[in-house]
């Protein structure tokens, strides 16, 4: 096998895996697509895609970082989440990763509130519904950020696409 066809695979593999990492939180997402991308460059002599394209590409990446981030605090902040419901916010999304899809958009909200539940010690009916308030927000933020960063990976993709083909 051509060495080079072979780096093309492994590119394609990264991008894939790169764009499931948008979704999963396990994956760091986006700079596995950007990965995939400069070795496709490289593997070119960067022919098709120059280093100023790679520079942008870059930049969109550590935004994707920052969205991340963002995105996240932004919902548990407006809704006034405890340190330990942003906590429970990412457990519940790793632990929702072994209950499938279902488990990804449940998990985030399940650890927000338990987090939120042992912030507060108690389990009074206002409490209870604070803490689900807190949840569904932090929850509502994790979407928000990986709606975000769906949308900056499809649009590096297509930069890609415009640059190795134009």
């Amino acid at each position: 096998m051509d060495p080079n066809a072979l780096y093309y695979v492994i590119a394609a593999i990264l991008v894939i895996v790169g764009l499931i990492g948008t979704v999963l939180p396990a994956l760091p997402g986006l700079p596995l697509v950007f990965a995939g991308m400069l070795l496709a460059a490289w593997t070119g002599g960067f022919e098709q895609v120059g280093v100023l394209m790679l520079v942008v590409l870059g930049v969109l990446t550590l935004v994707s970082l920052a969205v991340d981030f963002w995105a996240t605090a932004l919902g548990a902040k407006r809704v006034g989440a405890s340190r330990k419901a942003i906590i429970g916010a990412m457990l519940g999304t790793f632990a929702g990763l072994f209950f499938g899809p279902f488990g990804l958009l449940l998990g985030p909200f399940a650890g927000a509130l338990l987090g939120e539940l042992l912030h507060r010690r108690s389990l009074g009916s206002s409490d209870l519904g604070d803490a689900a308030k807190i949840g569904f927000g932090t929850w509502l933020g994790i979407l928000f950020g990986i709606a975000l960063k769906l949308g900056l990976a499809f649009a590096m993709l297509g930069l890609f696409a415009l640059d190795w083909w134009l």
